[in-house]
């Protein structure tokens, strides 16, 4: 049992937020909880009429065939419409949508009558070349204010966008241009990473040389550095200058299809995973509303990038769809400086700020001083996504960013849920360093056996939802027997989301990882996370990541990868103390096996530790497959070359 299940220390909600949250008291939430699970039809059937916008009211909320859901049946709405028009016709036309600053500095303001017209413009050129409701539109753009727009236009004429996060490489782009049928794609001539530009166009070019279903690209200009189009390409802003700011929101029906979003797959074919209108529009709104506790004058903060599901449900729709401010950053966090976010946050007075684990580990690694440089006063509210964080993490999180008086959500969810699933809501929940929270409105979750029995509380299992949920993914694009297999077989009857997990006594979840990343040494289960968080508990690290490796005597062998804190040094002493501390906090079959010292850890463009190449490393085999996502590849060699103390 991990450090964090056995001192589950609460912090209680704030005063601040009891004051002013959502919910005023815990009994109505607890009320409100009840009846989405045992009455979801009719609880769903009211928030969604009170919270989205209808042409034509559904007829039924649920139609249920398992595996297969609908939700909203019969009803008539535009995701466009929700996200902007409505907020014209309700006084915000002149409120800042969204806050843009590029790497290089430079800031965009759009109000949500000026987003409105970028988006109808947009929209009208996309017709102008022949786009209609259900086809297919790939988005391969840097983070600038055209990635949300685009997306807009798409859902305001019926077309189903497909966004691929820019680090991917063409052979990525092809492959998902070929899987959904794009027709067409849109991308710029580059963006701005660590003080370069970055090239996108070329990578569009060797796809779409392969993808004959391609006919039109449309060209951003973002950095200057494209002298000369091909013959099927457009420029984004001669195809905009003439059309008009106004264009008629489609009426979709809830289960059109709004986008498909690629997520990696066990086979390495990636999923594309399709999500509809309403349900998903309303999972992101409802979240983003209540998990975060929007004001009206919020300036809202989602690190992520829109290649990724947090940025579509959270920077876009989420966001959007309550008429917030949302803040769109370009760059890294470390450009010029370690200190670029907090400068951020201090120059625009950001209320809300939501980023990944991985990201809050380097903040650390970078040291105190460079968040001491700033106000970050306007703060109110911090969340978590993307991982399981450390429990160490988690306090220097809410003490060194938050001043010790911001409380954390720390969401758990996934491209698949379209939404948070599993979160605490401030000012009704206390919350646990480490625990990801209860479940949201309507998630019926449990911790279950191999055979699909509840287990009691601490002992560790698989997660699954047992009833289907508005924001789900419907399917797999063109694959609804994997999507079937894939989500569906393990339990019977349940979603089962692939994470380990355990509950406490008081109902709070602790995930442990990816059932994947479940170690079993010497007949022993072990979570990574586990493992992990009793190391960063050390005073010198900043940063573990735990993988097994094959051994003949205990089956797998415990490997941990440790970055350390500036002004620590690596040695002996510190690998037997490193050792201990896990002894310690699990117990001695935890202990590492091999701990190896690292400058970095191997980590996607969006923050997420490549686990995969860990694993090939520590077997000591060639780090093989797709590294095109790495943020730097000198890692690997780095690692390749690090030694490590065997016990």
């Amino acid at each position: 049992m991990s450090h964090s299940m056995k001192h589950p220390e609460k912090y209680k909600p704030s005063v601040h937020f009891v004051k002013k949250a959502v919910f005023p008291s815990l009994s109505q939430y607890q009320s409100m909880h009840r009846e989405s699970l045992r009455s979801p039809d009719k609880f769903w059937g009211r928030i969604g009429k009170g919270e989205l916008a209808w042409f034509t009211q559904p007829k039924k909320t649920l139609d249920w065939k398992s595996p297969f859901a609908k939700w909203f049946v019969g009803g008539k709405l535009n995701v466009s419409f929700n996200c902007i028009d409505r907020h014209l016709e309700g006084g915000k036309r002149h409120k800042a949508a969204i806050l843009f600053e590029g790497e290089p500095g430079d800031v965009r303001v759009l109000t949500y009558q000026q987003l409105h017209d970028e988006v109808c413009r947009f929209a009208n050129a996309l017709k102008g070349e022949g786009v209609k409701k259900g086809d297919r539109v790939m988005i391969y753009l840097p983070m600038v204010p055209e990635a949300a727009i685009a997306m807009l236009a798409c859902a305001r004429i019926g077309a189903v966008h497909s966004v691929v996060f820019g680090g991917f490489s063409s052979e990525s782009l092809k492959d998902r241009i070929q899987d959904c049928g794009a027709k067409l794609v849109i991308t710029a001539d580059g963006g701005y990473r660590r003080g370069q530009v970055g090239g996108l166009k070329q990578n569009v070019d060797a796809a779409v040389a392969v993808c004959p279903g391609v006919r039109r690209v449309i060209v951003l200009k973002r950095t200057g550095h494209l002298e000369k189009l091909n013959p099927i390409d457009r420029w984004w802003h001669e195809l905009v200058a003439h059309q008009p700011s106004t264009c008629p929101p489609e009426k979709m029906d809830s289960e059109d299809p709004l986008f498909i979003l690629y997520t990696s797959g066990s086979t390495g074919k990636p999923k594309g995973i399709l999500h509809t209108t309403a349900g998903y529009l309303l999972g992101a709104h409802l979240t983003t509303k209540w998990v975060f506790d929007l004001k009206e004058t919020d300036l809202f903060w989602c690190t992520a990038d829109v290649g990724w599901v947090t940025g579509h449900s959270y920077t876009v729709y989420g966001a959007l769809s309550n008429g917030t401010t949302t803040l769109m950053y370009e760059g890294v966090p470390n450009q010029p400086e370690p200190d670029r976010f907090w400068q951020i946050i201090e120059k625009h007075r950001v209320n809300i700020f939501y980023t990944a684990p991985t990201a809050i580990r380097s903040f650390i690694r970078w040291g105190d001083h460079w968040v001491k440089k700033h106000d970050l006063s306007s703060l109110r509210l911090l969340g978590s996504v993307g991982e399981p964080i450390n429990p160490e993490a988690w306090r220097w999180y809410h003490q060194v960013i938050g001043g010790g008086r911001c409380p954390i959500v720390d969401t758990w969810w996934q491209t698949e849920t379209g939404s948070h699933l599993i979160t605490t809501l401030p000012g009704v929940h206390a919350t646990k360093p480490g625990s990801a929270g209860l479940p949201f409105f309507g998630v019926d979750m449990a911790v279950v056996d191999d055979q699909g029995k509840e287990v009691k509380a601490g002992v560790q299992g698989k997660l699954v939802v047992r009833k289907p949920w508005p924001s789900m993914l419907r399917t797999i694009h063109g694959d609804s027997e994997r999507y079937a297999k894939t989500y569906w077989s393990d339990v019977p009857n349940c979603y089962f989301t692939g994470d380990g997990a355990k509950k406490d006594a008081d109902g709070y979840f602790w995930i442990s990882g990816r059932i994947d990343d479940v170690l079993n040494v010497s007949g022993h289960r072990l979570g990574t996370a586990e493992v992990e968080s009793a190391l960063v508990t050390h005073p010198a690290v900043a940063e573990a990541a735990v993988v097994g490796r094959p051994d003949d005597l205990k089956g797998q062998a415990v490997v941990a990868f440790v970055t350390l804190k500036a002004g620590h040094k690596s040695g002996s002493e510190l690998v037997a103390a490193l050792r201990e501390r896990v002894s310690k906090e699990i117990g001695p079959i935890a202990k590492p096996d091999q701990i190896r010292f690292a400058e970095a850890l191997p980590k996607t463009r969006s923050g997420k530790i490549m686990r995969r190449l860990l694993k090939e490393v520590a077997a000591g085999g060639a780090v093989k497959g797709d590294v095109t996502t790495l943020e730097d590849l000198n890692v690997i060699a780095s690692l390749q070359a690090s030694s490590g103390e065997e016990s």
